[in-house]
């Protein structure tokens, strides 16, 4: 069982001392997702580590309780529509295509991504011109082109490609969650509540599909205030009623100066900055690791990108499902199911275990604060979170995961933008602590770029 040595690695690189399993965090066992990496156990374990580190925020040894099955689900999609349907998550021309020497996936959810496919192919938007389009191509070529041309792709390779590629040594060598010392804590006068253990903080939420928002949906489910900011026209329809729970959601454009002075002002009595943006896109703004500090002294800066923060590939665009075809993850699957194409996993584990290892290391720059020692900027990749789900490959699961079902879901109405919701069962709690959320999940732009007291 890879369950108690994925938990170990994930707080020892969180540096919160090691728990005992049944002892300390008690796992409610159930049928694994059927795949050939431990993606439940990982699910468990990264939604685990929230709860240690809630529970080293708060001084005491309150056992954390993980249900297994809903950590899988939550892998998933917590929200289930009453009279409404979700949007489709992939745009028709997202997918896996076959090149003259192998496969590669693309990514053409955002516009602009897919332009850049487009024009580097040459071809009608339909899914058939595409597939001949890239059929024509070695897959190495057609990869650098779409990612010279500003869009989103993904050669499939395997472990061993990857582990012999530089970006690949390069994530390897890297820490899971690496913490920086120069930034050291700053005490404050607050302290965490007893019954909403983040009520009274700040959160401000850079992020964009799926790890980030799930890292601060978190972070709204024990009591922060979280304000998201997207630029005007930015829309994610398939995914946005699924991670908006909990916060307000606000637009600028930080390429106007106003809009720009408005962010800093944000940031200034923000007490946890969440960012996904390429490393190189905030230095752009002025807006570095520095004067983000300078902006707003001792502030919990805890930042993911996709390939990770060093190497060539460090300001790569990406997104879970790219880094799976990167890192050998989609081809160990098809190599496991005899499939004649790429095997991704069942859910989108690398972005959602990330997710939940940005709020634990949030959680624990609260706990370095809290103390008045210990850095509190944190930096993850869904690259290096890929590397610890391939280290703990164990045997593989054909099990038949049941879907959700009634008794999974929380009996409470959510009456979200788009009409009413529920949502799954939360999967964690602390103590006598469960999650729960104040705002239904709205709609992006939906609340002004302002912080609600």
């Amino acid at each position: 069982m890879s369950l108690p040595s994925l938990l170990a690695e994930i707080l020892d690189s969180l540096d919160l001392p090691p728990v005992s399993v049944d002892d300390q965090v008690h796992f409610t066992p159930s049928t694994p997702l059927p795949s050939c990496f431990p993606v439940s156990d990982l699910a468990a374990a990264s939604i685990a580590a929230v709860g240690v580190a809630l529970q080293a925020l708060m001084g005491g040894a309150v056992p954390v309780r993980v249900d297994q099955r809903l950590a899988s689900l939550w892998f998933g999609w917590s929200i289930r529509p009453e009279g409404w349907t979700m949007p489709a998550p992939w745009d028709a021309l997202a997918g896996d295509y076959r090149t003259a020497d192998g496969w590669i996936k693309l990514h053409t959810n955002a516009p602009h991504h897919r332009a850049a496919a487009l024009a580097v192919l040459g071809c009608a938007p339909q899914r058939d011109a595409v597939g001949q389009a890239v059929s024509r191509w070695a897959g190495d070529e057609l990869e650098a082109a779409i990612v010279a041309a500003g869009g989103c792709s993904a050669l499939l390779r395997s472990q061993t490609d990857w582990a012999a590629h530089p970006q690949g040594r390069a994530v390897a060598s890297a820490p899971l969650i690496t913490r920086d010392p120069t930034h050291a804590a700053v005490p404050s006068d607050w302290r965490p509540s007893t019954e909403r253990p983040l009520a009274g903080l700040r959160v401000l939420d850079l992020t964009r599909v799926l790890a980030g928002p799930v890292a601060t949906r978190t972070l709204a489910g024990y009591g922060a205030e979280v304000l998201r900011i997207d630029p005007p026209g930015w829309d994610e329809p398939g995914v946005i009623p699924e991670v908006t729970l909990g916060k307000c959601c606000a637009r600028l454009d930080l390429k106007q100066t106003g809009d720009l002075e408005r962010l800093k002002a944000l940031m200034s009595s923000a007490d946890i900055l969440v960012h996904g943006y390429r490393a190189d896109a905030l230095t752009r703004l002025g807006l570095d690791t520095a004067q983000r500090q300078a902006i707003r002294p001792g502030l919990i800066d805890i930042s993911l990108n996709a390939y990770g923060h060093t190497g060539p590939w460090a300001n790569r665009r990406g997104f879970d499902s790219l880094v799976q075809f990167s890192t050998g993850i989609a081809a160990s699957g098809m190599a496991w199911r005899h499939a004649d194409a790429p095997v991704s996993l069942p859910v989108q584990a690398l972005d959602h275990a990330a997710g939940y290892l940005l709020a634990a290391a949030a959680i624990r720059g609260l706990v370095s604060r809290l103390h008045g020692v210990g850095p509190i900027t944190a930096r993850l990749s869904l690259a290096r979170t890929a590397q610890l789900l391939i280290d703990h490959q164990a045997s593989p699961t054909e099990a038949d995961f049941p879907p959700s079902c009634e008794p999974d879901f929380a009996p409470a109405l959510e009456n979200t933008s788009w009409g009413r919701a529920t949502r799954l069962k939360p999967p964690l709690s602390v103590g006598d602590l469960t999650m729960h959320w104040d705002r239904p999940a709205n709609a992006l732009g939906s609340s002004p770029a302002a912080w609600a007291d």
